[in-house]
């Protein structure tokens, strides 16, 4: 199977990998929206499996792959829940980094220097998939989430988040995070490559899901925090879809 990884993009992301757990370092912007990033993937597999989040090991029994893990900031709150989480990144200098903070907080994470077509070239199956901040950085979108699909059991759920592509995304994801508050160094993200919600979602079709929900991750400059909302998709956004045949 053809790899639809793009080595300048994981060039991008390779030379940042020792910031992965510096919360004012080049991945702030990711650890500021990983809460709402959390309260999103949690509820929908909960939902999708019929699990109570109040309970502990509330996961426990499900297989979850972290597709573009990097330094494993979703991989060890899943771990936490109790699944069986396999972290895959193609940046192989991101797994010796999220390998040393999963001992450190004592978590057992199975991390690989991998890709999606080569996990389902192995036969790899999982209950969901975490794909955050990942398709836009893909050469070839529509086989990346081929490969996805193909790893997801039948009845499985894969959350996918990405940007929207129009001018306020230009002016938010790189005018703003890039050039004026400098959160990510220039050129991390390739405003030609964000991807519309309806895009999205027609991609996820063609590859073999079944899209189910979409919300946006909108931030709150006055509050300096993120929300969740049902309307507003213009930037950040993230999707669910399922597999059918469970």
């Amino acid at each position: 199977m053809q790899s639809t990884i793009d080595p300048a993009e994981v060039a991008k992301f390779e030379a940042m990998a020792a910031e992965w757990w510096d919360p004012d370092g080049k991945f702030k912007p990711l650890h500021m929206l990983n809460p709402c990033r959390l309260d999103y993937i949690t509820a929908q597999i909960a939902s999708e499996f019929d699990r109570d989040l109040t309970k502990r090991g509330a996961f426990e029994g499900l297989r979850i792959l972290d597709i573009g893990c990097g330094g494993g900031l979703l991989s060890e709150p899943m771990a936490r829940l109790g699944a069986t989480v396999v972290g895959a990144d193609a940046a192989a200098g991101n797994i010796p980094v999220a390998q040393v903070h999963a001992e450190q907080m004592g978590l057992k994470i199975d991390y690989r220097h991998t890709s999606a077509e080569a996990l389902a070239a192995d036969g790899e199956q999982f209950d969901a998939i975490l794909n955050m901040e990942v398709v836009e950085h893909v050469a070839d979108p529509l086989g990346f989430l081929t490969a996805c699909q193909q790893l997801l059991k039948p009845g499985g759920i894969m959350t996918c988040s990405t940007l929207n592509r129009n001018p306020k995304s230009f002016l938010m994801a790189i005018i703003g995070a890039e050039h004026v508050m400098r959160w990510l160094p220039k050129g991390t993200h390739d405003w030609s490559k964000f991807i519309t919600p309806d895009e999205l979602f027609d991609l996820l079709r063609q590859a073999g899901l079944d899209p189910v929900d979409r919300k946006g991750f909108v931030f709150n400059p006055l509050g300096w925090s993120w929300s969740i909302s049902d309307r507003d998709l213009s930037v950040n956004y993230v999707t669910a879809s399922v597999k059918p045949g469970a």
